[in-house]
């Protein structure tokens, strides 16, 4: 009787596709099978481990700088607007130093832009170079203001949440900057004054053209050498000071006229940018040895003239050091919020003579 109850179902089964007849094993089979092709995918998941920061690199410094990234990267790609004048030859090594700040720092997601605020050194340029750069939302600004007035612009980058740090030369009025990096002005002023003294034998004329008017630490510059004359040395005479507003043609014309005026002038002091164009004209004249130039800045410009000996003392501020730190010392900042260990860091004042050119700058 059983034997033809399964024969019938075969019978349906084969008509239908139903398979009645299996026995209890076949059944749970084909229920651990179904379970498998269900739980199969879950199984197969697998949790991704955590991404691995990404290691600091080890980057060596360039010639010049001397202020090395911190060991520690961004959360975000950051940007540093460089602002910078291009008005003289003393603008190279500075725009040297920023490129070389580009380069190193690329290598920590940090980009730096160099952005020349124009050729005329005015209080205006520098505020509209610090506006246009807050507009266009930079992480951080180096900037070299030079003239009161500036500090307003600088504070209100502050107060967006943009870092400030000044290079090279600054206002009078203090500013909530992060920190300035230059010369002690009036202390390079005084240096220059005795380096006078010392070239004149105390006795003289002595011919003055500053950069600009105004500007503060051209007029540091000069004050701290002619205070020092004034108390020191009552020998040496103040015949003029005058404006070349940075510009070599300008010192070349100036100094001219001057020696036109008083052929016994003995040495031409020239406060910033041109003093190469001082020389010239002494060169030009024919007074070389007779009529001496004191001045600021190892460039190739005015080396070339310390070695023939028309510029008889240069005092340095290193330019390349400042373009590249100041944009270091951001990075730094702004990575770890920390500040930088002084509020003003101060360079060398080295000083390059025909005596020493050789020996500081051989060929």
């Amino acid at each position: 009787m059983k034997k033809l109850i399964c024969a019938m179902l075969l019978v349906v089964s084969s008509v239908f596709g139903v398979v009645g007849c299996a026995g209890k094993a076949e059944v749970q089979e084909t229920k651990s099978t179904e379970a498998a092709q269900t739980e199969a995918p879950a199984a197969e998941v697998k949790e991704e481990a955590p991404a691995e920061a990404a290691a600091v690199p080890e980057v060596a410094l360039p010639k010049g700088g001397n202020v090395e990234a911190v060991k520690q990267l961004p959360e975000k790609p950051l940007r540093i607007a460089f602002l910078s004048f291009q008005n003289n030859p003393f603008w190279f090594p500075v725009r040297d130093g920023a490129e070389a700040a580009k380069e190193y720092l690329k290598n920590f997601n940090t980009t730096v832009d160099y952005i020349v605020m124009g050729d005329d050194l005015t209080a205006d340029r520098v505020i509209a170079g610090i506006e246009a750069a807050v507009a266009k939302q930079y992480d951080a600004i180096a900037v070299v203001p030079i003239f009161d007035g500036t500090e307003v612009a600088i504070d209100k980058a502050v107060a967006a949440g943009i870092p400030v740090f000044n290079f090279i030369a600054e206002g009078s009025v203090k500013s909530n900057r992060l920190a300035f990096m230059g010369q002690d002005a009036y202390a390079a002023g005084e240096l220059a004054g005795k380096t006078i003294e010392e070239l004149t034998g105390g006795e003289g004329k002595v011919g003055v053209i500053t950069g600009v008017f105004g500007a503060t630490q051209h007029e540091q510059r000069m004050n701290g050498a002619l205070d020092y004359i004034a108390k020191n040395v009552p020998g040496i005479k103040i015949v003029g000071k005058y404006e070349n507003r940075d510009q070599g043609d300008k010192a070349y014309t100036l100094t001219t006229d001057m020696l036109t005026a008083d052929p016994d002038l003995k040495v031409i002091y020239v406060t910033a940018g041109g003093p190469f164009g001082a020389a010239k004209a002494i060169k030009d004249l024919g007074l070389t040895g007779k009529v001496k130039v004191v001045c600021y800045d190892h460039t190739p410009d005015n080396l070339e003239y310390v070695r023939t000996g028309e510029i008889a003392a240069a005092i340095a501020q290193d330019p390349f050091g400042q373009g590249f730190d100041s944009c270091v010392s951001l990075y730094n900042h702004l990575v770890t919020g920390e500040k930088p260990a002084a509020d003003f860091i101060p360079v060398k004042l080295d000083v390059v003579t025909p005596d020493n050119v050789a020996e500081m700058y051989p060929q």
